[in-house]
């Protein structure tokens, strides 16, 4: 099996797929068809958990995108923060659903081959990779990617990849509620920023959409309630994306993970941990870990459709 990916990758690299287009290494291409081939056999159930732990232990590094002068497509399976892990495993959820899916096509127990998408799935991954990170579904200066993770939700729902299941309850728990967006974060901490340090065209068009933002509302499950069961939060499935909304002012979230139910029939937190230093599948519960951030005021849900 493991000739057949390196088989796989040095025709992808002969092809030169997206050669140009983004920043890799042989380890992350190679990372990415082993992770797909061994899914079209394992044929998981939930490919959001499968592919959340198949990354189990990867450390937590901060700001992997942020290492070119130009923006461009990264992609980073050694390292991982909080979003490019969400970002990572929704890429490679879409990508097994695109090309091994029962339903579109037979895949061979074997692993991966031509006719089964084999010689395209680098091509494929970052595709979706790049729809789900960047407005547009592809880099066009700093800008354009999702920097808030408002931006991100909106854009991509608009784009059919998630919904926001609270949104579409008939009646409503009355425990949820709404948090009222006022973002200015970047822009007020430019300094911060590798590319916005000294750009002030940069700057400008980041505070017209942070403008264009204010005001708008998300719903959210209130961190004390985030103690609740099944029972309770139905609306919440494993593999869901969890947002981490926050009152630390300029911001709307500061964590994202994926919502995974324990054996304790809690909420767990499937996530890149600072604390950590790694990816794992946190011990405490949702509500342990809420409660020891106090600025944290509740989470977000979308669901991976």
């Amino acid at each position: 099996m493991r000739k057949g990916i390196i088989s796989l990758i040095l025709i992808l690299n002969t092809l030169g797929l997206f050669a140009e287009g983004i920043s890799y290494t042989r380890t992350d291409s190679l990372m990415v068809v082993s992770l797909l081939e061994k899914s079209c056999i394992d044929k998981p159930s939930n490919s959001m958990l499968y592919f959340g732990h198949q990354l189990l232990g990867i450390p937590y590094v901060a700001h992997t995108l942020e290492i070119n002068k130009k923006e461009k497509l990264v992609v980073n399976l050694r390292q991982l923060d909080c979003t490019t892990f969400v970002e990572t495993v929704l890429a490679l959820t879409m990508t097994h659903k695109e090309l091994f899916d029962k339903q579109s096509r037979e895949v061979s127990k074997r692993g991966l081959d031509k006719k089964s998408g084999g010689g395209n799935v680098w091509n494929v991954f970052c595709r979706h990779l790049s729809t789900v990170r960047y407005e547009n579904g592809k880099p066009e200066g700093y800008p354009s990617r999702n920097h808030y993770f408002l931006w991100w939700a909106e854009r991509n729902k608009a784009k059919g990849i998630v919904s926001l299941p609270i949104d579409e309850l008939g009646t409503k728990p009355s425990f949820v509620k709404k948090q009222t967006i006022y973002i200015d974060w970047m822009t007020t901490h430019s300094e911060a920023y590798k590319m916005l340090k000294g750009n002030s065209s940069f700057i400008t068009e980041i505070g017209k959409m942070e403008k264009a933002s204010n005001g708008k509302q998300m719903y959210y499950v209130p961190s004390d309630k985030c103690r609740l069961g099944k029972k309770h939060m139905s609306f919440v499935k494993d593999g869901d994306i969890l947002a981490v909304a926050t009152k630390k002012k300029g911001l709307d979230t500061t964590h994202i993970g994926i919502a995974e139910w324990g054996s304790d029939g809690k909420l767990h937190l499937l996530n890149a941990s600072q604390i950590h230093k790694k990816v794992v599948l946190e011990p405490m519960t949702l509500h342990t870990y809420m409660k020891k951030h106090p600025n944290n005021i509740g989470v977000w849900v979308l669901h991976v459709k």
